[in-house]
């Protein structure tokens, strides 16, 4: 089976490189299926999930918004944060779940920033969700 070259690549170095038969992935444009030999483009992603198809199993990747560059021979997702699913810490992830949404709960009485602690709590339900298998 054809395969398409897959780097997930953080400021702190890379998270994922293998080659993959498929990418699935949310850009903000909404859900992308990614086979190799797919046309060349650059979309912004939306906190999610990169999902990698391989040998009959998904790799997991939770990303935290980025750039997805697809070329017909590899795909690069430049992502602000990542984590494979098997690297998540889900107690840490809960912790900052649940100090997201105090924020929000507190918010109008302390002039909490509401957007920053909204994308907070999306990117900490995201990691959960990546580690249960959710998505």
């Amino acid at each position: 089976m054809k395969t398409i070259k897959v780097s997930v690549v953080t400021p702190d170095g890379p998270v994922y490189e293998s080659d993959v038969e498929m990418v699935s992935t949310k850009a903000q444009s909404g859900e992308l299926g990614i086979l190799p030999g797919h046309i060349s483009m650059v979309a912004p992603l939306q906190i999610g999930v990169v999902r990698l198809k391989k040998n009959g199993q998904t790799d997991l990747v939770a990303v935290s918004g980025g750039l997805l560059e697809v070329r017909p021979d590899q795909v690069t997702i430049l992502a602000q944060a990542a984590e494979l699913a098997s690297e998540i810490d889900i107690d840490r992830a809960l912790r900052a779940k649940e100090r997201a949404e105090q924020r929000l709960n507190v918010q109008q009485a302390e002039h909490i920033d509401f957007k920053r602690a909204e994308l907070a709590l999306q990117r900490a339900i995201n990691r959960l969700a990546v580690t249960e298998k959710r998505i």
